[in-house]
């Protein structure tokens, strides 16, 4: 009995249309599945140290890691459909984010606000670093669509680096 295009739907993998090669949705679909992992952990970081904050300046620490988790989330979405939209597929599980994510969970008692900006600071600076690999990628593979997306979230890590150098400056 032949099957109708809809069953033929059903069935079919999770596959969308792009004139993108094979190795380039591979490489680029994976290079951003390891970015989402990453963002999902200094996300889970910085909101960890958010609700762990205490001290002298709490309200401004608070208030900061509470924003800069916000632009952080952000992106996810964006990134994991960027992933989708050229044929690939991306984190289906929090083990799954676990295995690929480069930046480091603290799951330590207590951390210093000072220690908090400071180690935040350095894992803005490690993401910026990965987005930027993962942008040579796309160069390489002339995916300017994902080039351009990294390049806003370059800026805007860079834009979170630098507060946090700034303001742990300021706590010493």
């Amino acid at each position: 009995m032949p099957s109708t295009s809809a069953e033929k739907r059903r069935r079919a993998p999770l596959t969308t249309p792009s004139d993108l090669a094979s190795n380039a949705i591979t490489d680029i679909s994976a290079a951003l599945t390891a970015l989402l992992a990453d963002i999902f952990a200094l996300y889970m970081k910085t909101k960890n140290f958010h609700w762990h904050m205490s001290g002298p300046h709490f309200r401004d620490y608070h208030l900061l890691l509470d924003e800069q988790s916000e632009q952080i989330f952000a992106t996810t979405d964006d990134l994991a459909e960027r992933a989708r939209k050229i044929g690939g597929t991306t984190l289906r599980s929090i083990g799954h984010a676990s295995r690929l994510q480069r930046i480091p969970d603290n799951d330590a008692d207590y951390v210093t606000p000072e220690d908090m900006l400071a180690e935040l600071c350095e894992d803005n600076k490690h993401l910026v670093s990965l987005l930027r690999e993962t942008h040579a990628l796309c160069d390489e593979h002339n995916d300017v669509a994902t080039a351009s997306l990294l390049e806003n979230w370059i800026d805007e890590a860079e834009r979170r680096t630098w507060f946090l150098f700034e303001t742990t400056r300021q706590a010493k």
